[in-house]
């Protein structure tokens, strides 16, 4: 479970807690890191940095105090602060001849079928010039609200080293591990080292929030284990400040927490499953036995359609699966119900008779 010797691409997730100090960067802590991720370069292995801070290290730059609920604030101090991190990491990183490189992602480009293999495809050359891509959410220009896409970037994380195809994502935390229960409020909670399925009961017991600088929280954290195990990928949980964690964990100690993967789907599949929906096509129990055996969604077994969405768009199957849907929300009323047979009536000769095809249809668990 703990042998990584072949771990080849590794994804690194840094956290807020992890990487300040005194309300900015660490900079002691980066370098160390920075020579941790360095050996593993020095290995013939491939590491992409998740990073956050940024927001942290503004408010340090203009000593205004932790005033940093205030949206417009937060993506002000995201842009005057992720230059100083960026500066931090190429600093630390040149003293052993690493390049970095800076990608700023929103949801909106994960989302985006496109842009989504642009980044990939980004990604994949910085690796192979043997380059750190160093990843954070772009706060400053975010439609959403800071943090809800990705939580301190534990999600951001996992979806990267999920678009990767990673062998290892480790998140560094100011978390040693997950515990059977909140350890804040129990004394006799116990880490647990291995976790091999997300139970609910797992679930229910993690906390909420990180600090006023981080958004994170044991609960973000369990959601990126849960879209990393989808790509096979194993993910270690561990205390970023402890001594030359990056290289423990790779030597195989029992460090924090690791979460075995549940199932390895396909990229496509995954990109679908990690998409947020534009809208939810409610069907009946005849369709929802079909697309859980693996066959295609019929317009007959539609009941309900709710949302905007075009052809193309990503849509929930009640709450089951996810699906890339061949019609569009105004199509797909005027067809709710109807048999196959009079979509060319309705619609034309050229219109699909199907509304999802198998290899657009994940199920969201199983």
């Amino acid at each position: 479970m703990r042998d990584f010797s072949k771990a080849k691409r590794i994804v690194v997730k840094i956290g807020t807690n992890t990487l300040t100090k005194d309300g900015g960067v660490d900079t002691a802590y980066v370098r160390r890191i920075a020579g941790q991720i360095s050996s593993l370069l020095g290995s013939g292995r491939q590491v992409v940095i998740a990073s956050s801070g940024a927001i942290g290290m503004g408010v340090g730059q203009l000593q205004l105090g932790p005033r940093v609920r205030d949206i417009k604030m937060r993506q002000a101090y995201a842009a005057i602060g992720q230059p100083l991190l960026m500066a931090e990491y190429r600093k630390s990183f040149l003293r052993h001849g690493v390049t970095v490189a800076q990608v700023l992602l929103t949801a909106e480009v994960l989302n985006n079928r496109k842009t989504y293999l642009n980044l990939r495809n980004a990604i994949e050359t910085l690796l192979k010039l043997g380059v750190v891509p160093i990843l954070n959410e772009n706060d400053s220009v975010s439609t959403d609200e800071i943090g809800s896409a990705f939580g301190d970037n534990d999600k951001l994380s996992a979806l990267v080293a999920s678009k990767i195809d990673a062998d290892l994502l480790i998140m560094l935390s100011d978390i040693d591990a997950l515990y059977s229960k909140n350890p804040r409020k129990f004394p006799d909670a116990e880490p647990i080292h291995t976790v091999f399925e997300i139970t609910d009961e797992i679930v229910r017991n993690v906390g909420g929030k990180g600090s006023q600088y981080a958004v994170g929280g044991m609960k973000t954290k369990i959601e990126a284990a849960k879209i990393a195990s989808n790509a096979g990928c194993r993910i270690v949980l561990a205390n970023g400040r402890l001594r030359n964690v990056v290289g423990r964990i790779i030597a195989g100690e029992e460090i924090g927490t690791i979460f075995m993967p549940k199932r390895k789907l396909s990229n496509r599949s995954r990109w679908i499953l990690n998409s947020s929906p534009a809208g939810t096509i409610r069907i009946d129990a005849g369709a929802m036995r079909a697309v859980r055996d693996r066959k295609s969604l019929l317009p007959s077994g539609v009941t309900r359609v709710e949302g905007s969405f075009e052809a193309g768009a990503v849509v929930k199957l009640n709450d089951i699966a996810k699906a890339v849907t061949n019609l569009g929300s105004s199509q797909l009323k005027a067809l709710a119900g109807k048999h196959s047979s009079e979509i060319r009536k309705i619609l034309g000769a050229k219109h699909r008779d199907v509304v999802a095809i198998p290899e657009d249809i994940v199920i969201i668990d199983y």
